[in-house]
């Protein structure tokens, strides 16, 4: 009798960790609405130095090739897709933490005209987005 109760302790301890792993992951990576379906979003940096803004999207595992960034409405866009890498397609997965699918984040940005320019580093996308002076500032 105490040992099954052993073994139920360990197993409901372990659904107690599981549980709480996979609030932190939804909490890293909050889903949200987007207009194709839920989405996922990005952890994000943002500063700014004499006007310029920088962004820092974590974005592991993405290729970069697959980042839409763009301005609309006045707000910064990064979308893309993070795909099931090939070894895992056939293979028995024993863990699943980073999301997979569509990404989608929204920054506001400061009343202005834009200029971005992006790189990519040790699986982030960095961004530096320069004030455009308008022809109307003098």
């Amino acid at each position: 009798m105490k040992r099954r109760d052993a073994a139920n302790d360990m197993f409901l301890r372990a659904l107690a960790a599981m549980e709480e792993a996979e609030r932190m992951v939804r909490q890293a990576y909050p889903l949200s609405p987007g207009r194709h379906g839920a989405v996922w979003e990005p952890p994000i940096d943002i500063a700014e130095a004499d006007g310029v803004l920088y962004v820092w999207a974590v974005l592991p595992g993405v290729d970069p090739d697959m980042v839409e960034v763009r301005i609309e409405h006045a707000e910064l866009v990064l979308a893309g897709q993070r795909r099931l890498p090939p070894e895992f397609r056939r293979a028995r997965i024993h863990r699943m933490e980073l999301p997979r699918g569509r990404l989608e984040r929204r920054i506001p940005l400061p009343p202005g005209n834009y200029r971005i320019r992006s790189t990519t580093r040790d699986g982030c996308l960095m961004l530096r987005l320069e004030p455009i002076a308008t022809g109307g500032d003098a």
